[in-house]
């Protein structure tokens, strides 16, 4: 496995990034570096520990599906290699390596573009409670993690601060970002999901949902942030699936299923992780990276 994790960067010749849960991001005026540490949040807030490798295994899994959707929309990269990047990160390239990309400055759209394939989550929630997801009627009697009849489009608000995002419905989707924009979104979704999802299956993977982020470039959508990686979706190993309950996963649900066993509140301040909880989740997402692309870090 990898070298040491890093859990924030501080490239003073690249002036002060501005951090997200996971990545570090430097503006360089109509570009954005991104950086993805290993950095892991869960129910919102960042843990003390980072997991070695995540970072990379992030970046290396976008970048694979960034190649693999670009004949459904443009998306963000300028560049992935470190020798393409401008030359004032060269004083940082053994940091950069593998977890870093150049993309291009875009205005973000105001919602999270979730798509759903199968019933869990958030959403196993909302249908107990209404027979619905986002104003989605479902069919009566699904069993939790059952596969949908078809995977559905539901959208939620893009909260600061470690806020919950909110779930809302496709009206509401349109108010923030316009009928045009949010038909377009939700589209584009829904065929990189399809897509994305029937090429990890035959990889032995279940990709059960995902949330996609777009932004605008002089009016044009693009694909941004980070696309069907173990972080922003919910991996599933097929071998072990069973609908009826909770499912085996690559991503971060194990570590999530850890704090809830010790009775976390989830407030801060987050407790530490233990050395094999750490072992075991960077473990899974090099799995995933491994199982998924055909990648080895």
């Amino acid at each position: 496995m990898g070298a040491e994790a890093i859990k924030e960067t501080n490239f003073t010749g690249l002036g002060k990034p501005k951090r997200g849960k996971v990545r570090d991001i430097y503006d360089f005026g109509s570009s954005l570096l991104m950086v993805a540490t290993d950095r892991i949040s869960a129910f919102d807030i960042v843990l003390p520990d980072p997991i070695p490798d995540k970072g990379k295994v992030l970046n290396l899994t976008s970048l694979f599906w960034f190649d693999l959707t670009r004949h459904i929309v443009q998306n963000h990269i300028i560049a992935r290699d470190i020798e393409d990047f401008p030359k004032v990160c060269d004083p940082y390239a053994d940091e950069l390596r593998n977890r870093s990309v150049l993309v291009w400055k875009t205005k973000p759209l105001l919602i999270e573009c979730v798509v759903r394939g199968y019933i869990t989550g958030s959403g196993w929630k909302d249908y107990q409670g209404t027979g619905a997801v986002c104003g989605i009627k479902l069919p009566k009697g699904l069993k939790e993690s059952e596969k949908l009849p078809k995977p559905i489009f539901t959208p939620s608000t893009k909260e600061e601060g470690g806020k919950h995002d909110i779930n809302i419905n496709f009206k509401d989707a349109c108010n923030l970002v316009g009928k045009y924009t949010a038909e377009e979104v939700k589209r584009l979704s829904l065929e990189i999901y399809n897509y994305g999802s029937e090429l990890a299956e035959k990889n032995g993977i279940i990709i059960a949902d995902t949330k996609f982020e777009f932004g605008l470039i002089n009016g044009h959508i693009i694909l941004i942030d980070e696309v069907l990686t173990p972080d922003s979706s919910r991996f599933w190993p097929q071998k072990d699936y069973k609908p009826g309950g909770p499912q085996k996963s690559f991503d971060k649900q194990y570590v999530r299923d850890y704090l809830v066993s010790i009775g976390w509140n989830k407030k801060p301040q987050a407790p530490k992780l233990p050395t094999d909880v750490i072992k075991a989740t960077q473990k899974k997402y090099i799995s995933a990276l491994k199982q998924l692309a055909g990648i080895t870090i």
